[in-house]
């Protein structure tokens, strides 16, 4: 599967409201500097110290908000 990382920071910025709210990141543990990941189907992914935890998904158009905002490309 190929992701796309960014931080905790990062993924504030490209949300929409109807996808998360900055209150949900914040209470699934993610911070500015927290390592995030998302899929090609829009599945975010929060590293732990020993894991990934699926926290939830963007919608719509957000392989252009991510790869706009970052500047990568899937790997």
């Amino acid at each position: 599967m190929k992701f796309i990382d960014t931080t905790g920071k990062i993924l504030k910025e490209i949300i929409k409201e109807d996808e998360m709210q900055v209150a949900d990141l914040n209470a699934a543990g993610v911070a500015d500097d927290t390592i995030v990941r998302i899929n090609q189907q829009g599945d975010i992914e929060v590293r732990r110290t020993d894991r990934w935890d699926c926290i939830g998904g963007l919608l719509g158009n957000y392989e252009q908000r991510l790869q706009k905002r970052t500047g990568l490309d899937w790997a």
